[in-house]
């Protein structure tokens, strides 16, 4: 990390079918071993089981999907005086849209089903309708922060 100056955050490109960057944030996590143009066809092949299966449009529900599996709080471990705390922060929405993603992912590998792409569909759909692994992690997350909020004046 450099103790000189803070790096510039620098905006992702948008993707080449749906002009989106959110899009393109969700190919860079799906990516394994440099396989762009395979992750590219996997999230593809989900947008249009998706479409198919609700007639409305795909870039919407995944917005609705990221929207809703998004944590505004989090906890993060603090060591004072020889013990560690459970100290709740806020969270940007840029991290927060970050976590959103991966949880989704983690939660659509974790499924069981033929190929990656019905996998993420299903899962996409599901943290849409407020439902899902991705939607529950961030239900425990906030409940965590909750009940750790006594901790709150150690940030």
């Amino acid at each position: 990390m450099s103790r000189r100056n803070t790096t510039e955050k620098r905006p992702s490109k948008a993707d080449p079918v749906y002009r989106n960057r959110l899009v393109n944030m969700l190919v860079n996590r799906i990516l394994k071993n440099g396989k762009r143009f395979l992750a590219y066809r996997i999230l593809y092949k989900a947008m249009e089981i998706i479409k198919k299966n609700t007639q409305s449009n795909p870039l919407s529900v995944l917005r609705q999907a990221v929207r809703r599996a998004t944590p505004n709080v989090a906890v993060k471990a603090r060591r004072r005086g020889g013990s560690t705390y459970q100290v709740p922060v806020e969270i940007k929405p840029t991290q927060g849209k970050a976590l959103a993603i991966r949880w989704i992912l983690n939660a659509a590998r974790k499924r069981s089903g033929r190929s990656m792409a019905l996998r993420l569909s299903y899962e996409l759909l599901d943290a849409a309708r407020q439902t899902g692994n991705a939607v529950r992690k961030r239900e425990e997350t906030h409940r965590m922060a909750e009940a750790n909020r006594a901790f709150a004046h150690l940030r």
